[in-house]
């Protein structure tokens, strides 16, 4: 279940109670997995590996891996199945009921099994899979400009890092974004695909006070891009009593 209340720079804040319910197993669905994977590969490059899912709980999610290349020098991962059922958008975005979310990992991020049992290398790749089900979760939806804090209260993902937080936003590291960003998967079904970039606590918090075009601009200023890096500068940390 979901309420709403506003943050002092007008935007909506969603409150997320958990409900006890059965699993609902899912399966995936062949022809939109088929299609995904095509756009991916015309787009981004060939898909390496795919991180099965074994059980299933409202949806079939899958991340696929695009290995790094000399033109994305880094890792690409994206999930698949998180469009397998609408999202509940509020009324005017329903154009927008379909999504698929990505993250970008340093070419050196270990991406094996044996690493993904140190949290340290696995939480992107946890955050991917969280975030894709949330919304089928709790009856909401995600968006461009979106921020989900991890937990509450607010925690770091993994002892490596103080980034506690993920702002949805239009992947600016894919050069035919036009082309990328919606695919249309059946008559009225369009697939958008959004990017995730980790936060920290500070700058979610200056976000609700001031907005999201002020800390994108904060996060431009500071050269913060789409690869994920553990220990970038904190953009909102306070120094001597000011942002």
């Amino acid at each position: 279940m979901s309420t709403a209340e506003r943050s002092p720079s007008g935007s909506l804040i969603y409150r997320h109670q958990s409900s006890d319910r059965p699993l609902t197993p899912a399966s995936g669905e062949p022809a939109s997995i088929d299609l995904i994977s095509e756009h991916i590969e015309k787009h981004i490059g060939p898909i390496e590996a795919v991180f099965h899912e074994m059980v299933s709980d409202l949806i079939h999610l899958d991340v696929l891996l695009v290995a790094p290349s000399s033109a994305r020098n880094y890792y690409t991962l994206i999930t698949c199945g998180m469009s397998n059922l609408p999202m509940t958008v509020p009324e005017g975005a329903e154009a927008f009921r379909y999504a698929e979310l990505m993250i970008c990992l340093p070419a050196a991020w270990k991406l094996s099994d044996e690493s993904f049992k140190n949290e340290d290398n696995y939480w992107p790749v946890r955050s991917l899979k969280t975030l894709a089900r949330l919304p089928h979760e709790y009856n909401t939806w995600l968006y461009a400009a979106h921020t989900i804090p991890n937990g509450n209260p607010v925690q770091p993902y993994a002892s490596n890092t103080k980034l506690a937080g993920m702002m949805v936003t239009v992947p600016s590291s894919v050069e035919s974004i036009n082309e990328f960003f919606t695919l249309t998967v059946s008559p009225g079904k369009d697939v958008h695909f959004f990017g995730l970039m980790p936060l920290y606590n500070e700058e979610m918090n200056f976000k609700l006070q001031h907005g999201a075009e002020a800390l994108l601009e904060k996060l431009n200023k500071a050269g913060v891009t789409d690869i994920v890096d553990p220990n970038r500068r904190n953009t909102c940390k306070k120094r001597f009593g000011l942002f």
